[in-house]
């Protein structure tokens, strides 16, 4: 099954233009659609999803068509990719250097963009995840529950992490124009209140998995992209969205905090009459 999947990524990469300004009709006996957009995936089958997602593709049944036409696409088009995605067979054991006579290639560096936004209508995040080719992967989550603009920062930052690190980027620089929330998370600024040094603190363990990430801060026109998308999808534009990979959040991305209400019981003084007076209108009892 991945293969086919592999096969239309190639396809896309190849024929990205036509693509880009054509519907696409997908012909195909198998289910490609439900396994794209099953909740459950990750790792390379939700990097493809993703990618796909920009596309206006249509799954229908297929046609007769021959078996090596497929065979013979991938065979042509396989050395363009550098990083393989699928092992057609398993190589030798034989005539293979050593594991430590291999020269492991530098990972390339990924761009993340992420915005927050907050309105009369819901909040939202836009996440703009850019390949070391220059392609844009793109997906939008609709928040429905309370959330300030800090906090809308913080779970654009905190689920774009999440993705990037599910897609299996290893370098990666993330980019926000929240200044406030690029300084707490790189320590510059003290995080005030449980509630956001929970946030801190989650995107800081989240940023420690890659083998190398940094967030910085950029203005807000050089974020646009992300900016966009998190306007639009605060509102629940699905329409203005398109192809662009749609969520739902229930519930924030860090645990609730506790907080303990006291009540304490007032000792009676002089005040007492006063405070009872002011607050309920009643006189004492006693005139003088």
């Amino acid at each position: 099954m991945e293969k086919l999947v592999y096969a239309l990524i190639l396809a896309a990469r190849k024929l990205r233009p036509y693509f880009q300004a054509h519907r696409i009709e997908v012909r195909t006996a198998y289910p490609l659609r439900h396994i794209l957009h099953k909740p459950e995936s990750s790792g390379r089958m939700l990097k493809w999803a993703i990618e796909l997602g920009q596309f206006d593709l249509e799954y229908c049944p297929p046609t007769a068509i021959k078996g090596q036409a497929l065979a013979d696409f991938i065979l042509e088009f396989d050395s363009e990719v550098d990083n393989k995605a699928i092992v057609l067979a398993e190589p030798s054991s034989q005539g293979s250097p050593p594991v430590e006579e291999r020269e492991e290639l530098p990972h390339p560096w990924w761009i993340l963009h992420i915005d927050g936004a907050v309105n009369n209508n819901g909040a939202g995040t836009g996440i703009v995840l850019v390949t070391p080719e220059g392609h844009h992967l793109m997906s939008a989550i609709h928040f429905k529950f309370y959330v300030t603009n800090n906090d809308a920062e913080y779970e654009a930052l905190i689920n774009g992490l999440k993705i990037a690190f599910e897609v299996g980027v290893v370098n990666l620089i993330a980019r926000s124009d929240s200044e406030l929330v690029v300084n707490q998370v790189n320590r510059g600024f003290q995080a005030r209140g449980p509630w956001t040094e929970l946030y801190m603190r989650c995107a800081q363990r989240l940023l420690e998995k890659f083998g190398s990430a940094r967030l910085e801060g950029v203005l807000r026109e050089e974020n646009s992209n992300a900016d966009a998308l998190a306007k639009m999808r605060s509102q629940m534009d699905s329409v203005q969205l398109g192809q662009i990979p749609l969520g739902i959040q229930e519930i924030p991305s860090v645990p609730e905090v506790e907080v303990f209400q006291t009540r304490e019981t007032p000792l009676e003084n002089w005040m007492t009459p006063i405070h009872n007076y002011i607050r309920t209108g009643a006189l004492p009892e006693d005139k003088l």
